[in-house]
């Protein structure tokens, strides 16, 4: 079902004039994300056409633009992506830890959102294997899934990253051990890794990461930061922000694989607001949902309005620079080898392989997102038939490309 008010629709009443009133700080990512979100399942992508082989009747379906900042087009992408990740899971508790950067630091990130985004997720990642390596703390070697979020629910820059983690790891064996010694070795019940140790590590790795970054001049700095960009300013801007602490939040474990799943599902493929958040679009404001996490009781539930102009540049603000991955895997998960380490780390659990994934097919996998089937009539119940493809209708908004 269509909400009554989406993104789109913001964009087709008031990106016109947002695009003529703000052409000189709009980049060609900006351009191509509202574009993209304008022409989501309509005629300008084209589509396919179907009809009921029984009573007749006819549905046009739009091709959708599938670029990540679309509130439309993460439903499917979500579902394709947590079978796979399902295959992954081990049975063993899970742990949320969220690593945020303090508000100088964020600022830098907006201006540098490549370099600082990167450095935060190694920061993050390294922080965690480093304190898990400690035979102090665990002695293990750990995998990490990490998700970058940019916002807050008010939609101000905010970047952060969110880590799962299962509660425990490999054994890191001496040089000398036997092959086959190797060990899973369990966190203690309820705890991973101490908060203290994690925030002081990811501040020190961050900042070591930042300075290695300015000095190698990755970094840019423009409007009120511009005197950064001389060193001595840049380095007691950073000398500032190691008396500071910096936020890590660890959340108690999850109670099992499908919480893990249920959590990766509301994390991995978000955008900055989703459809379903939106309240109203009305003389040039635009109402919305939002939580105010500085207040814990039901007054934290509130609604925010802004003018159409300030929604859309806040929108703009999360936009990702092209090929930039904000879903990463460190440790036992990494890419590289993620297949042959999980496979030893179910055989020291006495863990059963998990069955193939039976979503592989679009179709499927739509049927089991939203209990429809796109083969049966909506209408009948009879088969639906393809009538073939609906050409590209060309797009009335500005050309991006």
């Amino acid at each position: 079902m269509r909400p009554d008010l989406e993104v789109a629709d913001i964009f087709h009443r008031h990106g016109a004039d947002y695009r003529r009133d703000y052409a000189g700080h709009l980049g060609r990512v900006e351009r191509r994300v509202m574009a993209a979100v304008e022409a989501c399942r309509t005629a300008a992508l084209g589509g396919h056409a179907e009809q009921c082989t029984d009573c007749g009747l006819v549905r046009q379906a739009y091709n959708s633009c599938r670029n990540r900042h679309c509130p439309k087009c993460q439903g499917l992408a979500r579902a394709q992506w947590l079978a796979e990740r399902q295959a992954e899971l081990l049975p063993v508790p899970y742990f949320h830890v969220v690593f945020t950067v303090p508000a100088q630091i964020a600022e830098i990130a907006f201006q540098n959102k490549a370099a600082v985004y990167a450095i935060l997720f190694k920061a993050a990642s390294e922080a965690l294997r480093v304190a898990a390596a400690d035979p102090r703390h665990l002695g293990a070697e750990i995998g990490v899934v990490a998700v970058l979020h940019t916002w807050g629910q008010n939609l101000h820059h905010h970047p952060h990253v969110h880590c799962v983690v299962p509660g425990g790891g490999l054994s890191l064996e001496p040089a000398t051990a036997k092959t086959g010694d190797q060990r899973w070795i369990a966190c203690r019940p309820g705890f991973f890794l101490p908060v203290r140790v994690l925030s002081r590590l990811f501040r020190r790795l961050f900042l070591e990461r930042l300075q290695d970054a300015f000095d190698a001049g990755q970094l840019r700095f423009f409007s009120d930061l511009a005197s950064l960009a001389d060193r001595a300013s840049f380095c007691a801007h950073l000398a500032g922000l190691k008396g500071i602490e910096w936020v890590v939040y660890a959340k108690a474990p999850f109670g099992g694989p499908e919480q893990v799943l249920a959590y990766l599902g509301r994390y991995t493929h978000r955008v900055a607001i989703a459809n379903s958040r939106l309240v109203s679009l009305d003389q040039g404001k635009v109402s919305f949902r939002w939580k105010d996490y500085r207040h814990h009781d039901k007054s934290k539930h509130k609604l925010m309005t802004l003018s159409a102009d300030e929604f859309i540049r806040r929108f703009l603000l999360h936009a990702l620079p092209d090929g930039f991955h904000r879903i990463r895997h460190y440790g036992l998960l990494a890419n590289g080898h993620r297949v042959a380490k999980l496979a030893q780390c179910r055989l020291l659990l006495a863990a059963p392989t998990p069955p193939p994934d039976p979503t592989a097919d679009y179709r499927q996998r739509y049927r089991c997102l939203t209990g429809r089937s796109l083969d049966i009539c909506p209408g009948c119940g009879g088969a639906m038939a393809s009538l073939g493809p609906i050409p590209r209708k060309a797009p009335t908004w500005p050309d991006t490309s």
